[in-house]
Protein backbone atom coordinates (compact mmCIF):
# COMPACT_ATOMS: atom_id res chain seq x y z
CA UNK A 1 0.00 0.00 0.00
CA UNK A 2 1.33 3.73 -1.06
CA UNK A 3 1.71 5.74 2.03
CA UNK A 4 1.63 8.65 -0.24
CA UNK A 5 -0.69 11.53 0.19
CA UNK A 6 -2.16 12.41 -3.16
CA UNK A 7 -2.28 16.35 -4.20
CA UNK A 8 -5.90 16.51 -4.25
CA UNK A 9 -8.63 14.12 -2.59
CA UNK A 10 -11.61 14.44 -5.47
CA UNK A 11 -10.99 13.64 -8.90
CA UNK A 12 -13.96 14.01 -11.43
CA UNK A 13 -13.78 11.60 -13.79
CA UNK A 14 -15.40 11.46 -17.02
CA UNK A 15 -16.52 7.82 -17.29
CA UNK A 16 -18.60 7.02 -20.08
CA UNK A 17 -20.77 4.04 -18.76
CA UNK A 18 -23.34 1.93 -20.63
CA UNK A 19 -25.77 4.86 -20.35
CA UNK A 20 -23.45 7.42 -21.21
CA UNK A 21 -23.77 8.95 -17.55
CA UNK A 22 -20.95 10.81 -15.65
CA UNK A 23 -20.27 9.79 -12.25
CA UNK A 24 -17.92 11.40 -9.46
CA UNK A 25 -15.42 9.41 -8.51
CA UNK A 26 -14.20 10.34 -4.57
CA UNK A 27 -10.43 9.09 -3.44
CA UNK A 28 -8.34 9.46 -0.92
CA UNK A 29 -9.37 11.98 1.74
CA UNK A 30 -7.86 14.71 3.47
CA UNK A 31 -10.58 15.79 5.58
CA UNK A 32 -9.61 15.84 9.47
CA UNK A 33 -11.81 13.14 11.42
CA UNK A 34 -15.03 14.74 13.65
CA UNK A 35 -14.31 16.50 16.71
CA UNK A 36 -10.55 17.16 15.85
CA UNK A 37 -9.81 20.68 17.21
CA UNK A 38 -7.04 23.29 15.68
CA UNK A 39 -5.42 26.00 18.38
CA UNK A 40 -2.42 28.52 18.06
CA UNK A 41 0.06 28.33 21.52
CA UNK A 42 2.08 31.40 23.06
CA UNK A 43 3.71 31.81 26.82
CA UNK A 44 4.12 34.12 29.54
CA UNK A 45 7.59 35.30 29.10
CA UNK A 46 7.43 34.93 25.83
CA UNK A 47 4.54 37.78 24.70
CA UNK A 48 3.72 39.31 28.60
CA UNK A 49 6.29 41.60 29.00
CA UNK A 50 5.49 43.54 32.03
CA UNK A 51 8.10 41.86 33.98
CA UNK A 52 7.75 43.97 36.76
CA UNK A 53 4.72 45.60 36.36
CA UNK A 54 2.43 45.93 40.01
CA UNK A 55 3.83 43.45 42.14
CA UNK A 56 5.23 40.77 40.15
CA UNK A 57 8.96 39.53 41.60
CA UNK A 58 11.48 38.35 38.96
CA UNK A 59 11.37 35.00 37.39
CA UNK A 60 14.91 32.79 36.43
CA UNK A 61 14.13 34.48 32.92
CA UNK A 62 13.93 37.69 34.13
CA UNK A 63 17.15 37.18 35.98
CA UNK A 64 19.08 35.68 33.35
CA UNK A 65 18.51 38.07 30.78
CA UNK A 66 20.32 40.70 33.29
CA UNK A 67 23.23 38.42 34.28
CA UNK A 68 24.11 36.19 31.45
CA UNK A 69 23.14 38.98 28.35
CA UNK A 70 25.95 38.01 26.08
CA UNK A 71 24.35 34.34 26.10
CA UNK A 72 21.46 35.89 24.32
CA UNK A 73 21.06 36.91 20.35
CA UNK A 74 21.58 40.92 20.59
CA UNK A 75 21.31 40.77 24.42
CA UNK A 76 17.23 41.12 24.12
CA UNK A 77 14.81 40.55 27.01
CA UNK A 78 11.43 39.70 27.46
CA UNK A 79 10.49 42.80 29.69
CA UNK A 80 8.67 44.01 26.98
CA UNK A 81 7.85 41.43 24.10
CA UNK A 82 4.73 41.64 22.61
CA UNK A 83 3.11 43.49 25.62
CA UNK A 84 0.57 41.50 25.48
CA UNK A 85 -0.22 42.37 29.47
CA UNK A 86 -1.90 45.35 27.59
CA UNK A 87 -2.31 44.42 24.55
CA UNK A 88 -3.98 40.81 25.18
CA UNK A 89 -7.24 41.64 22.85
CA UNK A 90 -5.64 41.74 20.05
CA UNK A 91 -4.30 38.96 20.65
CA UNK A 92 -7.67 36.89 21.31
CA UNK A 93 -8.87 38.97 18.33
CA UNK A 94 -6.60 37.28 16.15
CA UNK A 95 -7.02 33.79 17.45
CA UNK A 96 -11.30 34.82 17.03
CA UNK A 97 -10.24 36.08 13.24
CA UNK A 98 -8.21 32.41 12.95
CA UNK A 99 -11.45 30.30 13.98
CA UNK A 100 -9.04 28.92 16.87
CA UNK A 101 -11.05 26.26 18.51
CA UNK A 102 -8.67 26.67 21.57
CA UNK A 103 -5.63 28.92 22.57
CA UNK A 104 -2.94 27.73 24.82
CA UNK A 105 -1.71 30.45 27.51
CA UNK A 106 0.66 29.83 30.44
CA UNK A 107 0.70 31.23 33.74
CA UNK A 108 3.31 33.30 34.87
CA UNK A 109 4.32 31.94 38.34
CA UNK A 110 5.58 35.34 39.68
CA UNK A 111 2.55 37.40 38.21
CA UNK A 112 -0.17 35.02 40.26
CA UNK A 113 2.37 34.01 43.58
CA UNK A 114 4.70 37.04 43.73
CA UNK A 115 6.69 34.95 46.73
CA UNK A 116 6.66 32.03 44.55
CA UNK A 117 4.32 30.50 47.45
CA UNK A 118 0.64 30.06 47.55
CA UNK A 119 1.28 32.99 51.08
CA UNK A 120 0.07 35.74 48.80
CA UNK A 121 -1.86 35.79 45.64
CA UNK A 122 -1.69 38.96 43.47
CA UNK A 123 -5.04 40.42 42.39
CA UNK A 124 -3.68 42.11 39.70
CA UNK A 125 -2.35 39.05 38.45
CA UNK A 126 -5.54 37.27 39.10
CA UNK A 127 -7.31 39.98 37.61
CA UNK A 128 -5.21 39.44 34.20
CA UNK A 129 -5.76 36.02 33.63
CA UNK A 130 -9.69 35.59 34.74
CA UNK A 131 -9.77 38.71 32.15
CA UNK A 132 -7.91 36.85 29.48
CA UNK A 133 -10.08 33.43 30.18
CA UNK A 134 -13.30 35.02 30.14
CA UNK A 135 -12.28 37.05 27.09
CA UNK A 136 -11.35 33.90 25.11
CA UNK A 137 -14.78 31.80 26.53
CA UNK A 138 -16.99 34.78 25.27
CA UNK A 139 -15.63 34.74 21.77
CA UNK A 140 -16.47 30.63 21.73
CA UNK A 141 -12.31 29.87 22.44
CA UNK A 142 -11.70 27.38 24.81
CA UNK A 143 -8.46 28.43 27.06
CA UNK A 144 -5.54 25.46 27.71
CA UNK A 145 -3.22 26.88 30.27
CA UNK A 146 -0.01 25.71 31.03
CA UNK A 147 1.16 26.01 34.64
CA UNK A 148 5.16 26.36 33.87
CA UNK A 149 6.68 27.03 31.04
CA UNK A 150 10.18 27.90 31.99
CA UNK A 151 9.66 30.70 34.54
CA UNK A 152 10.06 29.76 37.97
CA UNK A 153 10.21 31.96 40.29
CA UNK A 154 13.71 33.22 41.33
CA UNK A 155 13.39 33.31 44.83
CA UNK A 156 12.82 29.21 44.09
CA UNK A 157 16.00 29.15 42.22
CA UNK A 158 18.07 30.66 44.79
CA UNK A 159 17.15 27.47 47.16
CA UNK A 160 18.29 25.15 44.06
CA UNK A 161 14.87 25.53 41.45
CA UNK A 162 15.06 22.23 40.01
CA UNK A 163 17.72 20.45 41.91
CA UNK A 164 15.86 20.67 45.02
CA UNK A 165 13.83 17.89 45.99
CA UNK A 166 11.29 20.25 47.61
CA UNK A 167 10.35 22.13 44.44
CA UNK A 168 7.58 19.48 43.51
CA UNK A 169 5.52 20.43 46.69
CA UNK A 170 6.27 24.31 45.83
CA UNK A 171 4.88 23.69 42.49
CA UNK A 172 2.05 21.06 43.65
CA UNK A 173 0.88 24.27 46.07
CA UNK A 174 1.02 26.66 43.43
CA UNK A 175 -1.06 23.96 41.21
CA UNK A 176 -3.72 24.06 43.65
CA UNK A 177 -3.72 27.71 43.36
CA UNK A 178 -4.45 27.98 39.77
CA UNK A 179 -7.26 25.14 39.67
CA UNK A 180 -8.82 26.61 42.64
CA UNK A 181 -9.05 29.99 40.62
CA UNK A 182 -9.43 29.05 37.22
CA UNK A 183 -10.64 25.30 36.94
CA UNK A 184 -14.31 25.94 36.68
CA UNK A 185 -13.47 27.60 33.14
CA UNK A 186 -10.30 25.89 32.15
CA UNK A 187 -11.63 22.24 31.45
CA UNK A 188 -7.75 21.12 29.75
CA UNK A 189 -4.30 21.75 31.44
CA UNK A 190 -0.29 21.26 31.07
CA UNK A 191 1.49 21.52 34.38
CA UNK A 192 4.50 21.60 32.17
CA UNK A 193 5.76 22.61 29.04
CA UNK A 194 9.50 20.89 27.36
CA UNK A 195 10.73 19.62 30.40
CA UNK A 196 13.84 17.67 28.03
CA UNK A 197 14.38 21.27 27.71
CA UNK A 198 14.52 23.06 31.06
CA UNK A 199 16.69 20.64 32.35
CA UNK A 200 18.43 19.26 29.42
CA UNK A 201 19.24 22.34 27.89
CA UNK A 202 19.41 24.54 30.41
CA UNK A 203 21.89 21.99 32.36
CA UNK A 204 23.34 20.21 30.08
CA UNK A 205 24.23 23.60 27.81
CA UNK A 206 23.64 26.62 30.20
CA UNK A 207 22.33 28.45 27.67
CA UNK A 208 18.90 28.68 28.81
CA UNK A 209 17.98 29.72 32.75
CA UNK A 210 18.77 29.92 35.13
CA UNK A 211 22.01 28.68 33.57
CA UNK A 212 23.68 26.48 35.97
CA UNK A 213 25.88 23.98 34.04
CA UNK A 214 25.76 20.50 35.65
CA UNK A 215 25.95 17.90 32.28
CA UNK A 216 24.86 14.22 33.66
CA UNK A 217 24.04 15.42 37.17
CA UNK A 218 21.81 18.33 37.18
CA UNK A 219 19.69 17.41 34.39
CA UNK A 220 19.22 14.28 36.19
CA UNK A 221 17.52 16.07 39.42
CA UNK A 222 15.42 18.17 37.06
CA UNK A 223 14.30 15.04 35.33
CA UNK A 224 13.27 13.33 38.85
CA UNK A 225 12.13 16.37 40.47
CA UNK A 226 10.29 17.55 37.57
CA UNK A 227 8.25 14.15 36.98
CA UNK A 228 7.31 14.63 40.81
CA UNK A 229 5.84 17.75 40.27
CA UNK A 230 3.22 16.64 37.49
CA UNK A 231 2.64 13.89 39.38
CA UNK A 232 1.71 15.91 42.17
CA UNK A 233 -0.39 18.52 40.77
CA UNK A 234 -2.29 15.57 38.52
CA UNK A 235 -3.13 13.90 41.97
CA UNK A 236 -4.02 16.95 42.98
CA UNK A 237 -6.47 17.77 40.43
CA UNK A 238 -7.87 14.10 40.26
CA UNK A 239 -8.92 14.14 43.98
CA UNK A 240 -9.54 17.56 44.91
CA UNK A 241 -11.11 18.88 41.42
CA UNK A 242 -12.00 16.39 38.95
CA UNK A 243 -15.27 15.60 40.71
CA UNK A 244 -16.25 19.67 40.30
CA UNK A 245 -15.20 20.26 37.18
CA UNK A 246 -14.52 17.30 35.19
CA UNK A 247 -11.19 18.49 33.46
CA UNK A 248 -8.20 17.03 31.81
CA UNK A 249 -4.77 16.94 32.67
CA UNK A 250 -0.94 16.34 31.44
CA UNK A 251 2.49 17.87 30.39
CA UNK A 252 3.44 18.25 27.27
CA UNK A 253 7.39 17.41 25.91
CA UNK A 254 9.23 18.26 23.06
CA UNK A 255 9.75 14.92 20.94
CA UNK A 256 12.69 15.06 18.88
CA UNK A 257 12.23 11.51 16.59
CA UNK A 258 15.46 9.34 16.16
CA UNK A 259 15.84 7.33 13.28
CA UNK A 260 19.15 4.86 12.61
CA UNK A 261 22.09 6.49 10.24
CA UNK A 262 22.23 3.52 8.68
CA UNK A 263 20.60 -0.25 8.91
CA UNK A 264 23.30 -0.49 11.29
CA UNK A 265 22.32 1.75 13.80
CA UNK A 266 19.06 0.53 15.13
CA UNK A 267 20.27 -0.44 18.87
CA UNK A 268 21.54 2.88 18.98
CA UNK A 269 18.39 4.35 18.20
CA UNK A 270 16.35 2.75 20.63
CA UNK A 271 18.62 3.52 23.51
CA UNK A 272 18.41 6.92 21.99
CA UNK A 273 14.68 7.16 21.56
CA UNK A 274 14.25 5.55 25.47
CA UNK A 275 17.22 8.56 26.75
CA UNK A 276 15.05 11.15 24.65
CA UNK A 277 11.34 10.15 25.34
CA UNK A 278 11.22 7.03 27.76
CA UNK A 279 13.07 9.10 30.40
CA UNK A 280 10.09 11.83 30.14
CA UNK A 281 7.43 9.40 29.44
CA UNK A 282 8.59 5.69 30.88
CA UNK A 283 7.43 6.60 34.51
CA UNK A 284 3.80 8.29 33.35
CA UNK A 285 2.99 6.03 30.56
CA UNK A 286 4.36 2.49 30.81
CA UNK A 287 2.25 -0.41 33.07
CA UNK A 288 5.88 -0.74 34.67
CA UNK A 289 6.45 2.89 36.06
CA UNK A 290 10.24 4.05 36.33
CA UNK A 291 13.36 5.05 34.58
CA UNK A 292 12.88 3.16 31.32
CA UNK A 293 15.46 0.15 32.56
CA UNK A 294 18.48 -0.22 29.44
CA UNK A 295 18.93 3.77 30.64
CA UNK A 296 19.02 3.74 34.12
CA UNK A 297 21.17 0.42 33.45
CA UNK A 298 23.78 2.48 31.30
CA UNK A 299 24.09 5.22 33.76
CA UNK A 300 24.79 3.50 36.92
CA UNK A 301 27.87 1.15 35.41
CA UNK A 302 29.17 4.80 33.94
CA UNK A 303 28.80 6.07 37.58
CA UNK A 304 30.37 3.01 39.21
CA UNK A 305 33.62 3.14 36.32
CA UNK A 306 33.68 7.14 37.33
CA UNK A 307 34.31 5.81 40.76
CA UNK A 308 31.28 7.03 42.39
CA UNK A 309 28.84 5.66 45.34
CA UNK A 310 25.51 6.25 43.83
CA UNK A 311 24.19 6.05 40.21
CA UNK A 312 24.29 9.46 38.71
CA UNK A 313 20.40 9.05 38.28
CA UNK A 314 18.73 9.46 40.78
CA UNK A 315 16.77 6.42 41.92
CA UNK A 316 12.62 6.54 42.36
CA UNK A 317 11.27 4.74 45.39
CA UNK A 318 8.33 2.48 45.00
CA UNK A 319 5.72 5.12 46.48
CA UNK A 320 7.62 7.62 44.06
CA UNK A 321 7.44 4.81 41.00
CA UNK A 322 3.59 4.38 41.77
CA UNK A 323 2.74 8.12 42.65
CA UNK A 324 4.32 9.08 38.77
CA UNK A 325 2.76 6.34 37.21
CA UNK A 326 -0.62 6.87 35.44
CA UNK A 327 -0.73 10.57 35.93
CA UNK A 328 -2.11 11.39 32.32
CA UNK A 329 -5.55 11.91 30.84
CA UNK A 330 -4.03 12.70 27.28
CA UNK A 331 -0.19 13.13 25.85
CA UNK A 332 0.55 16.47 25.09
CA UNK A 333 2.76 15.93 21.97
CA UNK A 334 5.34 18.93 20.91
CA UNK A 335 7.58 18.08 17.69
CA UNK A 336 9.51 20.03 15.35
CA UNK A 337 12.69 18.38 14.12
CA UNK A 338 14.73 15.09 13.73
CA UNK A 339 18.16 13.29 14.37
CA UNK A 340 20.30 10.45 13.00
CA UNK A 341 21.92 8.47 15.37
CA UNK A 342 25.20 5.63 15.60
CA UNK A 343 26.96 4.87 17.96
CA UNK A 344 30.01 7.22 18.83
CA UNK A 345 33.67 5.97 17.80
CA UNK A 346 36.61 5.47 20.18
CA UNK A 347 37.74 8.82 21.12
CA UNK A 348 35.40 10.82 19.01
CA UNK A 349 34.01 14.14 20.50
CA UNK A 350 30.53 14.05 21.79
CA UNK A 351 28.22 17.12 21.87
CA UNK A 352 25.77 17.67 24.92
CA UNK A 353 21.80 16.07 24.73
CA UNK A 354 19.67 16.39 23.32
CA UNK A 355 20.94 18.01 19.90
CA UNK A 356 24.46 16.65 19.24
CA UNK A 357 25.23 13.31 21.16
CA UNK A 358 25.25 11.74 24.73
CA UNK A 359 27.76 10.78 26.53
CA UNK A 360 26.61 8.63 28.99
CA UNK A 361 25.33 6.25 26.10
CA UNK A 362 28.07 6.75 23.52
CA UNK A 363 26.02 7.97 20.78
CA UNK A 364 26.46 10.84 18.38
CA UNK A 365 23.86 12.73 16.55
CA UNK A 366 23.37 14.16 12.95
CA UNK A 367 20.92 14.99 10.27
CA UNK A 368 20.05 13.99 6.75
CA UNK A 369 21.49 16.22 3.99
CA UNK A 370 17.53 16.33 2.34
CA UNK A 371 16.22 17.53 5.59
CA UNK A 372 16.30 21.70 5.03
CA UNK A 373 17.48 23.99 8.23
CA UNK A 374 14.78 26.50 9.52
CA UNK A 375 16.26 29.66 10.46
CA UNK A 376 17.26 28.78 13.95
CA UNK A 377 20.64 26.00 14.95
CA UNK A 378 18.88 23.48 16.30
CA UNK A 379 15.63 22.77 13.56
CA UNK A 380 15.88 20.88 10.79
CA UNK A 381 12.66 19.88 8.76
CA UNK A 382 11.32 16.14 8.51
CA UNK A 383 7.67 16.25 8.15
CA UNK A 384 8.05 12.53 8.27
CA UNK A 385 9.60 12.28 11.36
CA UNK A 386 6.37 13.29 13.42
CA UNK A 387 4.10 10.50 12.09
CA UNK A 388 6.77 8.14 12.86
CA UNK A 389 7.42 9.45 16.56
CA UNK A 390 3.49 9.09 16.84
CA UNK A 391 3.72 5.59 16.19
CA UNK A 392 6.44 4.62 18.62
CA UNK A 393 4.44 6.53 21.43
CA UNK A 394 1.46 4.17 20.29
CA UNK A 395 3.57 0.67 19.49
CA UNK A 396 5.61 1.68 23.39
CA UNK A 397 3.02 3.04 25.46
CA UNK A 398 -0.23 2.16 24.14
CA UNK A 399 -3.19 3.42 22.81
CA UNK A 400 -4.47 7.09 24.46
CA UNK A 401 -5.36 10.05 23.42
CA UNK A 402 -2.56 12.54 21.74
CA UNK A 403 -3.17 16.18 21.55
CA UNK A 404 -0.61 18.08 19.58
CA UNK A 405 0.63 20.83 21.80
CA UNK A 406 3.39 22.41 19.52
CA UNK A 407 4.38 22.26 16.04
CA UNK A 408 5.85 25.27 14.31
CA UNK A 409 8.35 26.88 12.32
CA UNK A 410 11.26 29.34 12.73
CA UNK A 411 12.06 31.78 10.01
CA UNK A 412 13.59 35.12 9.49
CA UNK A 413 11.43 36.05 7.18
CA UNK A 414 10.31 39.24 8.58
CA UNK A 415 7.61 39.81 5.56
CA UNK A 416 3.68 38.54 5.86
CA UNK A 417 4.40 35.69 2.64
CA UNK A 418 5.78 33.33 4.53
CA UNK A 419 5.05 30.85 2.37
CA UNK A 420 8.12 28.51 3.95
CA UNK A 421 5.92 28.33 6.91
CA UNK A 422 2.49 27.40 5.43
CA UNK A 423 4.38 24.29 3.22
CA UNK A 424 5.71 23.38 7.16
CA UNK A 425 2.61 22.92 8.12
CA UNK A 426 0.58 20.84 5.12
CA UNK A 427 3.74 19.14 5.08
CA UNK A 428 3.11 18.02 9.12
CA UNK A 429 -1.18 18.06 9.28
CA UNK A 430 -0.28 15.67 6.23
CA UNK A 431 1.50 13.30 8.09
CA UNK A 432 -0.45 13.61 11.29
CA UNK A 433 -3.62 12.64 9.16
CA UNK A 434 -1.54 9.56 7.92
CA UNK A 435 -0.97 8.32 11.21
CA UNK A 436 -4.68 8.70 12.71
CA UNK A 437 -5.98 6.92 9.26
CA UNK A 438 -3.22 4.48 8.38
CA UNK A 439 -1.68 4.11 11.84
CA UNK A 440 -5.05 4.28 14.29
CA UNK A 441 -2.93 6.70 16.36
CA UNK A 442 -5.50 8.93 18.64
CA UNK A 443 -4.43 12.36 17.81
CA UNK A 444 -7.30 14.88 18.70
CA UNK A 445 -6.26 17.97 18.18
CA UNK A 446 -3.23 20.52 16.80
CA UNK A 447 -1.44 23.72 18.10
CA UNK A 448 0.71 25.85 16.08
CA UNK A 449 3.74 27.53 17.74
CA UNK A 450 2.83 30.09 17.67
CA UNK A 451 0.02 32.75 17.39
CA UNK A 452 2.22 35.81 17.11
CA UNK A 453 5.78 36.26 17.09
CA UNK A 454 8.14 36.34 20.66
CA UNK A 455 11.04 36.51 22.33
CA UNK A 456 12.30 32.69 21.28
CA UNK A 457 14.54 32.75 24.50
CA UNK A 458 18.33 32.56 23.69
CA UNK A 459 17.76 33.13 19.98
CA UNK A 460 16.11 36.36 20.84
CA UNK A 461 13.66 37.90 18.45
CA UNK A 462 15.64 36.61 15.46
CA UNK A 463 13.50 33.90 14.61
CA UNK A 464 9.79 34.37 13.93
CA UNK A 465 7.52 31.63 14.33
CA UNK A 466 4.20 33.07 14.51
CA UNK A 467 0.94 32.90 12.10
CA UNK A 468 1.47 36.76 13.07
CA UNK A 469 4.17 39.46 12.34
CA UNK A 470 4.78 41.96 15.35
CA UNK A 471 6.27 45.05 14.56
CA UNK A 472 8.75 45.29 17.56
CA UNK A 473 9.38 48.95 16.63
CA UNK A 474 5.88 49.98 16.84
CA UNK A 475 4.74 50.91 20.50
CA UNK A 476 2.18 49.34 20.22
CA UNK A 477 3.78 46.11 18.93
CA UNK A 478 1.36 46.24 15.96
CA UNK A 479 0.62 42.80 15.05
CA UNK A 480 -0.03 41.51 11.41
CA UNK A 481 -1.62 38.36 9.88
CA UNK A 482 0.83 36.73 7.74
CA UNK A 483 -0.28 34.09 4.35
CA UNK A 484 0.23 31.59 7.04
CA UNK A 485 -2.96 32.73 9.17
CA UNK A 486 -4.68 32.36 6.00
CA UNK A 487 -3.76 29.12 5.40
CA UNK A 488 -4.24 27.92 9.20
CA UNK A 489 -7.54 29.94 8.40
CA UNK A 490 -8.82 27.76 5.67
CA UNK A 491 -7.93 24.14 7.40
CA UNK A 492 -10.01 25.26 10.53
CA UNK A 493 -12.76 26.66 8.51
CA UNK A 494 -13.19 23.54 6.18
CA UNK A 495 -11.74 21.38 8.51
CA UNK A 496 -9.43 19.62 5.61
CA UNK A 497 -5.96 20.20 4.00
CA UNK A 498 -8.60 20.46 0.91
CA UNK A 499 -10.03 23.69 1.12
CA UNK A 500 -8.73 24.75 -2.08
CA UNK A 501 -10.48 21.57 -4.00
CA UNK A 502 -13.67 22.88 -2.31
CA UNK A 503 -15.27 24.19 -5.41
CA UNK A 504 -14.57 21.15 -6.78
CA UNK A 505 -16.52 19.46 -4.43
CA UNK A 506 -19.43 21.60 -5.05
CA UNK A 507 -19.34 20.65 -8.93
CA UNK A 508 -19.27 16.82 -8.06
CA UNK A 509 -22.41 17.04 -5.89
CA UNK A 510 -23.89 18.95 -8.48
CA UNK A 511 -23.46 16.27 -11.09
CA UNK A 512 -24.82 13.52 -8.68
CA UNK A 513 -27.86 15.51 -8.39
CA UNK A 514 -28.17 16.30 -12.37
CA UNK A 515 -27.98 12.67 -13.02
CA UNK A 516 -29.44 10.95 -10.10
Amino acid sequence: MSHEVEPVNVIISQIKSLTGVLVCVVVGGRDFPPGFKFGAATAAYQVEGAWNASDKSPSIWDTFVRTRPEVIHEQSTGDVACDSYNYWMRDVEIASELGLHFYRISISWTRLLPSGFPDRISEDGKTYYNNLINTLLEKGIEPLVTLYHWDLPQSLQDLGGWANPHVSDWFANYARVAFSLFGDRVKTWLTLNEPLIFCEVAYNFGSHAPGVLSPGVGNYLCNKNALLAHAKAWRIYDKEFRHKFNGKVSYCNHLIWIEPETENDEDAAEISRQLMVGMYSHPVYSKEGGWPPVIEKIIAEKSKKEGLYHSRLPSFTQEEIDLIKGTYDYMGFNYYTSRTVRKAKDGEQIGEWPFHGSRDVDIHLTTRPEWKRADTWWFYVNPEGIRKQLDWIKKEYGDFEILITENGYASVNYGLDDYDRVKYFKDHLEQILLAIKEDGVNVTGFTAWTLIDNFEWSDGYRPKFGLAQVDFEHPERKRTPRASARFYANVIKSHSLDFDNKLTDELCSFVLFKFF
